[in-house]
């Protein structure tokens, strides 16, 4: 007989980030409508290192009610306006990749048409980091809020989070606990499948209880505990594109409290700089081809800001995606659904946007597969989006002095991404998908900052001669420098607002 009804009882197994968003994020969607159970293990632990996010976490948030104020101060966070890219496209060289738009619009041509007709005639001899507002912010130290009134130049940035993701989820667990969500304690060593559609029915712990379910969600990490090992999803691997598959990690003394994240290219891959209110995240992203584990340590400990507060911690990942994320009554959230490098700080946000989509696609008993397969198309998309975005990085690069730079700038690429490409370096457009987490101003940046010029302008930039866009550029940077000028800095902002308490000796 075919089950009906809402769903009444949902297991998450695995807590960390994944875990404790979901549940927070189930919790507050359908109250007490519905059992909810996650099951941790003290023993286990988690990888712990999504410290720096995207804009979109802000919304997130924001949909649990929670106080900015009071997450940035329990999770020790700090605001962050983009991520600088040091040596990227050669040793030297850098840009910042902005949370926000270049410049302000004026004319009915994109303010960055005008930008580029006058660049590549050479009217306009600086970086288009010139005329974004988060890069103006980022490099004198400042930060304050956007402003809401559209008119002023204040408005034109927006912002994301650094902050420490073992305290996020600790804020999340009290966050979910309060709403009803009940922890277990216990580590799972069996799946039971029913014999009929295999679906699962229940998890074994290792103390010999058995949890039962009507839906299951997988925060299981890389091991993929139920989609994988028990639902045989699938994966695909993508380190063809995305080679580096180690990173090493560490934290140290905080330095300079920059309102940004660095990325700085090495010889066989990238490290990362998360400035936190109590300490400085890095990171050593490498590929094990072309250095050892210890020699990449030995490059992150000698390219810190302070000293070191722990041992460095090695991490081994493959990057790609479940061929399933939604497998009967099963979905994958976090590392088990899939796993793409941070170079982007996409971690968090592809757990809260697969967190999302189930919920606007949470099934009941019947189990619809429509609802999988929706789920799992609309997923793909945006994997694949990620994907094309962050190859863009390691093919656009002029470097030849390592091996991996030799392979990434050689490397045949999606058929997707060179389309774009294409586009831009014939004639500056950029070709994008409205529901692309990537926006034009992320492409731009990437592209101009990693030596992906176009051949022209688009043809109505220069069809607009009558506008005076030297006068109202000028008059932009002006207001930034004036905008700027006003504000805090990043550290004298938290002071105010949200400093943490002091650390317990």
């Amino acid at each position: 007989m075919e089950q009906t009804g809402p769903l009444q009882h949902i297991v998450i197994v695995g807590g960390g980030s994944a875990g404790w968003m979901t549940a927070a994020a189930l919790a507050q969607a359908v109250g007490p409508a519905c059992r909810i159970t996650l099951i941790e293990s003290e023993v286990i632990g988690t990888v712990g290192v999504g410290e720096a996010t995207i804009p979109p976490i802000r919304n997130f948030n924001q949909r649990l009610g929670i106080d900015e104020a009071t997450f940035v101060r329990e999770t020790q966070g700090s605001y962050k306006l983009g991520i600088q890219f040091v040596d990227w496209h050669h040793k030297g060289a850098s840009y910042f990749h902005p949370f926000g738009q270049y410049g302000a619009e004026f004319d009915s041509v994109p303010f960055y048409h005008h930008w580029m007709a006058g660049h590549l005639a050479g009217e306009i001899a600086g970086p288009i980091d010139d005329f974004s507002m988060c890069w103006a912010m980022a490099k004198a130290g400042k930060f304050a809020h956007p402003s809401p009134d559209r008119r002023l130049i204040q408005s034109t940035f927006d912002y994301a989070y650094h902050f420490d993701a073992g305290l996020y989820a600790a804020f999340l667990r009290r966050y979910a606990e309060h709403r009803g969500v009940t922890r277990v304690e216990g580590r799972v060593v069996d799946v039971a499948l029913r014999g009929e559609d295999g679906f699962i029915t229940a998890v074994a712990l290792d103390d010999g209880a058995q949890i039962e379910g009507d839906f299951f969600v997988d925060c299981s990490g890389f091991r993929g505990l139920l989609i994988e090992e028990a639902l045989h999803a699938g994966y695909d691997n993508w380190q063809h594109w995305l080679p580096c598959d180690r990173a090493v990690a560490v934290p140290c003394k905080r330095g300079t409290f920059t309102p940004y994240t660095r990325s700085t290219a090495r010889a066989a891959g990238w490290q990362w700089r998360i400035p936190l209110q109590h300490r400085t995240g890095n990171g050593y992203v490498h590929c094990s081809q072309f250095i050892s584990e210890d020699a990449a340590a030995e490059t992150l400990l000698a390219n810190l800001d302070g000293k070191p507060l722990a041992d460095p911690r090695p991490l081994r990942f493959v990057t790609g995606k479940r061929r399933k994320f939604w497998e009967k009554n099963c979905v994958a959230i976090g590392l088990s659904a899939g796993f793409m490098e941070p170079l982007e700080s996409t971690s968090l946000h592809l757990i809260q946007y697969g967190i999302l989509r189930l919920i606007a696609l949470l099934p009941d008993q019947r189990m619809s597969p429509l609802l999988a397969r929706e789920y799992n198309a609309q997923t793909a998309i945006e994997y694949e989006r990620i994907r094309d975005f962050l190859i863009l990085h390691y093919k656009a690069t002029a470097r030849d002095d390592g091996e991996l730079w030799r392979y990434t700038a050689d490397m045949a690429i999606p058929d997707s991404l060179q389309y774009k490409i294409d586009h831009f370096r014939e004639y500056g457009l950029l070709v994008a998908d409205e529901r692309e987490l990537f926006a034009n101003p992320s492409w731009i940046a990437v592209y101009f900052g990693q030596g992906i010029t176009p051949r022209r302008a688009p043809a109505l930039a220069a069809m607009r001669s009558f506008v005076p866009v030297a006068e109202r550029m000028g008059a932009i940077a002006r207001a930034m420098d004036e905008a700027v000028a006003a504000m805090p800095s990043h550290g004298d902002f938290i002071a105010r607002h949200c400093a943490a308490p002091p650390l317990a000796a």
